[in-house]
């Protein structure tokens, strides 16, 4: 089996591939202090709840945008399961042309999405990540990969307002009930919601004009913790695949090996 890892800021997501099925995944919280014989128990531990014999896992990948955790994962691999893992970036062989102005710049995990959606849908296309940052990326025809656009991502707004003003509380992120809302939290609630809505269709809208594409033409796909959220009531016909990066961690690692 192959296990594929997914690291961001807020969370690492890990998957168990046998062939070309992903038989289970798992989320964890991502912490930076956590030594690899931490890390190493809590994968241990989910696979062996989960049935699966640690010993099967003949290769390990990993896209991670925390460097800190570098070093701290490749050394559970090689601890844990006795293989050096394989991290993703830009001089792997991807299937992807980087029109980046520095290829080595761009985000392990905007590199996995963009060598899923390739495999997996048409192209041209659009790739929207709803993290910890919201991201933007356009694949063109030829498979080339023209950049995009990187914002804060809703959670962190929602942060922002709790830590940087007096009065306003901490809230959980959902769809409110009502627009205009009687109280504080529903306010709260429904700026963020409505705010990243519009914002998220009115970029799509700026793409499409920008490329001069029909939305007919073009592969909208969405991935992250935060997509089934912010996309149900989009305008455009949005394909949400919440396991995008491990589909895409998967088919870069079959590439190279």
């Amino acid at each position: 089996m192959l296990l594929v890892i997914d690291v961001g800021n807020t969370t690492i997501v890990y998957g168990v591939y046998k062939d070309n099925e992903l038989v289970h995944d798992f989320r964890i919280s991502t912490d930076k202090i956590r030594t690899s014989d931490e890390y190493g128990l809590i994968f241990m531990n989910s696979l062996t709840h989960s049935n699966i014999d640690p010993s099967v896992i003949y290769d390990v990948i990993i896209s991670s945008v925390v460097p800190n955790l570098t070093h701290t994962l490749s050394s559970m691999s090689i601890k844990f399961f006795n293989k050096k893992p394989t991290f993703v970036s830009s001089e792997l062989k991807l299937g992807l042309n980087i029109n980046y102005d520095n290829p080595k710049e761009v985000g392990a995990d905007r590199i996995v999405n963009a060598v899923a959606v390739i495999k997996l849908y048409k192209i041209p296309a659009i790739i929207i990540d709803i993290g910890t940052a919201m991201t933007f990326c356009i694949i063109y025809e030829d498979k080339n990969y023209l950049g995009g656009m990187i914002l804060p991502g809703i959670g962190i707004s929602s942060e922002a307002l709790f830590q940087r003003t007096s009065k306003l509380p901490k809230i959980e992120i959902i769809k409110p009930e009502v627009l205009i809302s009687p109280n504080t939290v529903g306010a709260i609630q429904s700026g963020l919601y409505y705010g990243y809505t519009t914002m998220l269709d009115g970029i799509i809208e700026k793409i499409l004009e920008n490329k001069n594409w029909r939305n007919d033409e073009v592969s909208i796909v969405a991935t992250g913790g935060f997509s089934n959220l912010l996309c149900s009531d989009s305008k455009y016909n949005i394909i949400i695949n919440r396991d995008l990066t491990l589909e895409g961690l998967k088919i870069i690692y079959d590439m190279n090996n």
